[in-house]
């Protein structure tokens, strides 16, 4: 099937799915969230792909997360029930997926990479939740799943200054799971996923669904479906609305707390 917004292939047992939208670090917007929906459900449902690698186009960016530009323009589509890139809600996914991550991962697109269950870094990768930064919280899964896999204290601090952290920063942490040198980040994730592929793939499902239940026992989906309300209430505010335009204009925002 052919895409618009991403380019799919398969290498046997493995799904690659690249992000397409390079000319704007490849953003996601609503249209591109709603066709990555598409290819998560065909992953999920063909029982001849065992294991996905998802990276970004080119060398900037794995995703720069959501397009702000989109957004002031008044681009408006209701997001699809799985979350930002058709991933961040799929809390029933028993398919192992590898984040490569090449560029900038910022915003959705880190929390796009938090939800994949491996993530391998480029070394000039960089890392941030910079929300607070433009009037938005990090609402798509960062707050919740940052927090489990790196612990509270490193996380807050993260979430809150919305500041940049390096490949080698993230492995320290705890997120990333392994950092290659520039422009050899997919080959290696190919290669886990191969090592993945090559054992039981039942086995794979039965572990995955332990830890998928082991998050819904501390009660993810209910966080993450409330940072949704939180969310539809920050978009009300003056400062929601002055976030996105200062993005566009390339200017400071003028924060009025209301």
């Amino acid at each position: 099937m052919e895409y618009e917004f991403c380019q799919v292939e398969r290498d046997g047992r493995i799904l690659i799915v690249t992000m397409n939208r390079p000319d704007v670090m490849n953003a996601v917007h609503a249209p591109m969230h709603h066709e990555m929906s598409r290819i998560w459900d065909d992953f999920a449902a063909d029982p001849d792909l065992w294991v996905a690698v998802l990276t970004g186009a080119g060398e900037r960016a794995f995703s720069a997360g959501n397009d702000l530009k989109y957004t002031a323009q008044g681009g408006k589509m209701k997001p699809p029930a799985s979350g930002f890139a058709g991933l961040t809600l799929r809390l029933d996914l028993e398919k192992p997926i590898i984040a490569a991550v090449n560029g900038v991962a910022m915003g959705g697109g880190f929390e796009t990479a938090l939800a994949c269950d491996i993530i391998l870094a480029s070394r000039d990768a960089t890392f941030a939740l910079p929300e607070p930064r433009v009037g938005f919280f990090a609402a798509t899964g960062g707050v919740q799943r940052l927090t489990r896999q790196i612990g509270r204290k490193p996380a807050v601090d993260m979430l809150l200054t919305g500041r940049r952290v390096s490949a080698e920063e993230g492995l320290r942490l705890g997120f990333v799971n392994e950092v290659t040198e520039p422009g050899t980040v997919t080959e290696r994730a190919l290669e886990k996923a191969r090592e993945i592929a090559a054992v039981s793939p039942s086995s794979i499902r039965a572990t995955l669904r332990v830890l998928r239940h082991m998050d819904d026992i501390e009660n993810l989906r209910t966080s993450l479906l409330y940072s949704r309300q939180v969310l539809a209430d920050l978009r009300e505010t003056e400062d929601f609305r002055e976030g996105v335009s200062a993005f566009v204009e390339k200017r400071p925002p003028e924060w009025k707390n209301r």
